[in-house]
């Protein structure tokens, strides 16, 4: 999965998640599962990914499903790099 990794490592850094955070594997679940990624959470991820990526996120593209699994997001990311 594309960027998966990438995108595992600035979770890790961004939420602070420390070891526990390389646990995450595609399937992991995120928004709602994990209690420090919280809407301010959300926007500082946004960010650290827009400039890793080098990829602009429109508030349209903002929705619950692209940040339920580390693949979803993976995915958006994909996606987004393709565009």
């Amino acid at each position: 999965m594309p960027y998966r990794d990438e995108v595992k490592m600035i979770l890790i850094d961004v939420l602070s998640l420390g070891e526990g955070g390389q646990r995450l594997d595609a399937d992991s679940p995120l928004l709602g599962s994990l209690p420090e990624l919280d809407s301010m959470a959300v926007v500082s991820l946004i960010g650290a990914l827009e400039e890793h990526f080098d990829i602009a996120v429109d508030d349209d593209d903002i929705r619950a499903s692209t940040f339920e699994t580390l693949g979803s997001l993976a995915d958006f990311i994909a996606r987004k790099r393709d565009a």
